[in-house]
């Protein structure tokens, strides 16, 4: 294993590491704002009981997301120098964005949200409660816009002088058809992780018999908003699929192992074998047509495979194999796709269930549920790994290899002691993280709000600003 490899793995683990935090944050955002718009509409202790409980848990998530995202960043000035020089023209507008305008909405709302309690007017504190999540989604915006632009490059020119890539068209950056669709994924996954961590934990302590009418509530809200999110996703998650058919053909051919052209084209839902060129597969089950439909979006589009786009970025891009890993593409897209499809189904258990009056009662749908937590962490991880797996060899799509982008100045053996230490130093993070989202979702709804509350609950009844003097 040398250099790149290692600089690789390293960067792969610290970002599905850190993604797993950021669509549970922006999740949990959403469905507090709605939580608290409840409680601002009704008045009543129990919601915002209810509403403390549910910030918790997203706050603890706000705080693994920040200290992972803070320990990221450090590679890029480690392993990546070559790679931040070549696209820190480009990637500066978006990023500094991120940080000045996003992330600083989206904590200074969050304070002001988490102390706002019996002290700021009702109206005020349900705008903050709402700056939350609108700060997220920003962050989650102009990161995205960086890394589509990584897989389609475009509203750039390559300075002949410094041999950098320089942004001529910020409008360019962010109509990207790939960072539309991309960002639009990325929302929804959002929503499916709030989804499953409220309604895990509702029927968690449903199953106790605790709350029964307050984690009723939310578990409904839950699986309605798993149900919407699950089913948009993939329609979008289909579009995306059609984009990358235009912009990164090797990745659609390597998802489903395709090593030559077809038309029409049969997608295989379990295949043994076929990694390689001249390894045939046994596939065990085909349904014809479907690989055209969602490649293409027609019934029967040509998809092109793997060994004639190989030659033709030979010839375009010189000598050279820039075929990704088959195996970590078609298993990758298959457990996204397929953890997708039983989101769908299991939402529809719960609405048949929320008809049928039978959530609170319903033994085993309560017990799937406080399970259900761990699809999307699979689902995320197998995305991540499709879309930037998908675009090797390029670290930049048609423009820079990902060996290109090294530092070039550390040793493997600095490589694999600085892996070490954040491996060890993120699962630390993830165990006290765990601990501390297990104790919070263990201990329930407290009794009574805070004593500094006291004023919330006059405002049910008294319209009179807190900071009015």
């Amino acid at each position: 294993m040398d250099d790149l490899d290692l600089a690789r793995i390293q960067f792969a683990f610290t970002s599905i590491y850190h993604f797993l935090f950021v669509p549970m944050t922006i999740g949990m955002s959403l469905l507090v704002a709605i939580l608290h718009t409840r409680w601002f509409r009704r008045g009543t202790p129990e919601l915002q009981r209810v509403l403390r409980f549910f910030g918790g848990l997203m706050l603890i998530s706000v705080a693994v997301g920040v200290v992972t995202g803070l320990v990221q960043e450090f590679q890029f000035g480690t392993n990546w120098s070559a790679y931040s020089r070549f696209v820190g023209d480009v990637f500066g507008a978006p990023l500094a964005m991120e940080g000045l305008l996003a992330f600083f909405l989206e904590s200074t709302f969050l304070g002001l949200w988490l102390f706002g309690f019996g002290v700021l007017p009702r109206t005020v504190h349900l705008v903050t409660a709402w700056m939350i999540p609108l700060g997220a989604c920003l962050s989650a915006l102009f990161i995205i816009a960086a890394n589509s632009w990584m897989q389609n490059p475009v509203g750039y020119s390559i300075n002949e002088q410094t041999g950098r890539a320089e942004l001529t068209s910020i409008g360019d950056l962010f109509t990207n058809r790939v960072f539309v669709w991309s960002y639009l994924h990325v929302l929804l996954v959002a929503l499916i992780f709030g989804a499953c961590l409220m309604l895990a934990v509702s029927a968690w302590q449903l199953r106790r018999s605790r709350n029964v009418a307050e984690f009723s509530s939310t578990a409904k809200l839950s699986i309605v908003v798993l149900f919407v999110a699950a089913l948009l996703q993939m329609h979008v998650g289909g579009q995306l699929g059609i984009n990358e058919t235009t912009y990164q053909p090797m990745k659609i051919a390597a998802a489903e192992a395709n090593w030559e052209t077809c038309q029409p084209c049969s997608f295989s839902i379990l295949q043994i074998g076929g990694w390689t060129a001249d390894d045939p597969p046994t596939k065990i089950i085909e349904v014809p047509h479907l690989l055209s439909l969602l490649a293409t979006g027609t019934w029967d589009g040509e998809v092109q495979g793997l060994t004639p786009l190989n030659e033709q970025y030979q010839q375009q891009y010189g000598a050279g194999d820039y075929i990704p890993s088959v195996f970590i593409q078609y298993w990758s897209m298959r457990v996204m796709a397929y953890g997708g499809a039983l989101l769908v189904l299991f939402a529809a258990w719960g609405l048949w269930a929320m008809w049928r009056r039978k959530i609170p009662t319903s033994r085993v749908f309560l017990w799937v549920a406080s399970w259900i937590m761990i699809t999307p962490f699979f689902m995320a991880t197998a995305g991540w790994l499709l879309t930037e797996s998908g675009r090797q060899p390029w670290i930049v799509q048609g423009l820079m290899l990902t060996k290109d982008g090294l530092s070039g100045s550390g040793t493997a053996a600095q490589i694999i002691l600085s892996l070490v230490i954040v491996v060890s130093l993120y699962l630390g993070i993830g165990v006290v993280a765990a601990v501390l989202m297990i104790r919070h979702a263990r201990r329930g709804i407290p009794e009574s709000v805070p004593d500094g509350d006291a004023s919330d609950r006059a405002h049910a009844d008294d319209s009179t600003p807190s900071l009015t003097y």
